[in-house]
């Protein structure tokens, strides 16, 4: 019994750091102290430090010997590499998901769609991001390729989501200005559900191409290696 109790409380440990991580709690290189997250969320010392070292092996947290946890930074280079082998995979899913979605592919579009634009992307004051929001926007990015009937790549692409999560986060204090995450997300379903593989795959080149440029336009990452 203690087992199991132990591997829920180490279940909730990681999803909660995983989540203030992609929700933008703790920024790009920020410290995690163990004390504190121990006292702030009333799990045990042994579940954080063990979702901690399971986000450093996802890539989402840095550990370095004498110095504790950080949330990894992001950087111009893993930005470019990230951007541009999410693009490949991305597009290869969704040519297969519209050769091969039927009606309930369509249907999943059509509904997540719907209750995406209908949830505010920013709430609060000062204003930060809704996790509805973040949730609803990952269903929508899965709903648009659950068609393909790859589960590799299908694993490849949830894998690369995450990671660009972080990126993503970092550009919503522009993304008002910037860009109409709306339309964009309107077309991309838009396509799909017309059957147009040209048309879906070049939406999704623009909508992920557009994150890295907001970024690199108002100078968020560094050129450091990572």
């Amino acid at each position: 019994m203690a087992k199991t109790k132990g591997l829920s409380m180490s279940r909730q440990a990681y999803d909660l750091l995983r989540a203030e991580i992609l929700s933008g709690r703790f920024r790009p290189e920020a410290k995690i102290n163990i004390a504190e997250t121990v006292a702030r969320t009333k799990l045990s010392l042994g579940a954080v430090r063990e979702a901690l070292s399971r986000l450093s092996s996802e890539g989402l947290v840095t550990a370095e010997t004498n110095k504790g946890f950080s949330v990894a930074p992001i950087t111009l280079e893993e930005l470019e590499d990230l951007t541009a082998t999410r693009v490949m995979i991305e597009c290869a899913c969704l040519e297969n998901a519209i050769a091969n979605g039927d009606l309930h592919w369509e249907s999943g579009i059509v509904s997540s769609i719907f209750e995406l634009q209908r949830t505010p992307m920013l709430i609060g004051t000062p204003a930060h991001v809704n996790p509805r929001w973040t949730e609803l926007h990952a269903r929508f990015h899965q709903a648009l390729v659950a068609g393909c009937d790859s589960p590799w790549l299908l694993r490849i692409r949830e894998m690369l989501y995450v990671q660009a999560e972080r990126y993503r986060i970092a550009t919503m204090a522009f993304d008002r200005s910037k860009r109409n995450l709306e339309a964009e997300h309107q077309e991309l379903a838009d396509a799909c559900i017309a059957r147009d593989p040209a048309r879906a795959t070049q939406a999704m080149r623009e909508h992920l191409t557009r994150t890295k440029r907001i970024l690199i336009e108002a100078d968020v990452v560094n050129a450091r290696h990572a």
